[in-house]
């Protein structure tokens, strides 16, 4: 049996109606135009760290091969949403069909839950590097790398097919139209025409739990670090205290959104659409230009890219 047929089994819903972020048509423009130009700088910046990584043998170490990873997953990310909002922004009726808001579902999570692991495994690394400084070539050896970088794409995967399992089991059958640009669990399940309350409770238990223990550890892990660098002489301080503020950043960003969003019940709320603005948009662009501005490893190695184009461009 086909997922389509299974779908159709469970819903007489064949198309979910989206409200957008506005129904003032000179709006839509403003945020057609703040939702492209950002869209185009993820694109560019992301892609831009991953090809000079690899360019860059200084870069070839496991910091900056997650680095790499996440500037992918940001990519992807950002790829699921922006570009239907983008094309909705013209059209009359926000449309979406109920496979499409499922399989927008699926990588939304897949991609969002990897991330939070990769930013978990990230944190681990810097704490190898700075707490066991002669024991970190032997721990985050290429082999452990990429069973890490492996480890944490299944467990997104199984955590993105759970999840929209339990979405896609519930009858649709009335309402379908949800409050926002794309498909996401909380809102479409509140179209369904049944109870809800355990499936919003093992959503809370699956997303919510994973994004708080998550956050602790990493936490946790960084304050760790934090003491152990008072140890440590200033240069190496300095530059270890600018890759640690870089990553909290990115973390207190990413993990903000998903507690505020998967650690309560199913409920609307004014602010939901603003944090799905950062979410969605505004934390896969922040990624390049912290990681870039506050990391001097990146920008000479994007600063010698440069100038061997410059030159290749000349000739």
């Amino acid at each position: 049996m086909e997922a389509g047929d299974l779908l159709n089994q469970t819903t007489l819903v064949t198309h979910i109606r989206l409200r957008g972020l506005s129904v003032d048509q000179r709006v839509q423009m403003a945020v057609f135009a703040m939702f492209l130009t950002f869209y185009v700088l993820t694109l560019a910046g992301n892609v831009l760290i991953v090809i000079t990584i690899i360019y860059d043998r200084r870069l070839h170490t496991p910091m900056y091969f997650f680095l790499s990873n996440l500037s992918f997953i940001d990519v992807c990310h950002s790829t699921v949403t922006v570009p239907k909002m983008l094309v909705d922004t013209w059209a009359e009726e926000k449309l979406i069909s109920f496979d499409g808001c499922v399989t927008q579902m699926f990588f939304l999570h897949l991609f969002a839950c990897t991330e939070i692991f990769l930013l978990t495994v990230m944190a681990y690394d810097r704490y190898v590097a700075i707490c066991k400084p002669l024991q970190y070539l032997t721990v985050m050896s290429w082999r452990v790398c990429v069973l890490l970088a492996v480890a944490l794409w299944v467990g997104g995967t199984i955590h993105s097919i759970s999840l929209t399992s339990l979405t896609i089991t519930l009858p649709y059958c009335g309402p379908d139209e949800i409050d926002s640009f794309f498909c996401d669990v909380p809102q479409v399940i509140k179209l369904a025409c049944t109870d809800t309350h355990i499936i919003e409770i093992l959503i809370v238990s699956n997303s919510g739990l994973i994004s708080v223990v998550c956050f602790v550890v990493l936490v946790v892990s960084y304050a760790v670090i934090l003491v152990s660098l008072r140890q440590q002489i200033s240069e190496g301080r300095r530059k270890a205290l600018s890759t640690c503020a870089a990553h909290l950043t990115v973390v207190t960003l990413f993990l903000g959104h998903c507690i505020f969003i998967y650690s309560r019940p199913s409920t609307s709320l004014p602010e939901d659409k603003v944090v799905s603005v950062f979410f969605t948009a505004v934390t896969p662009l922040l990624n390049p230009i912290i990681y870039t501005l506050r990391n001097e490893d990146m920008k000479n190695a994007l600063n010698k890219l440069m100038g061997r184009l410059e030159g290749k461009g000349k000739k």
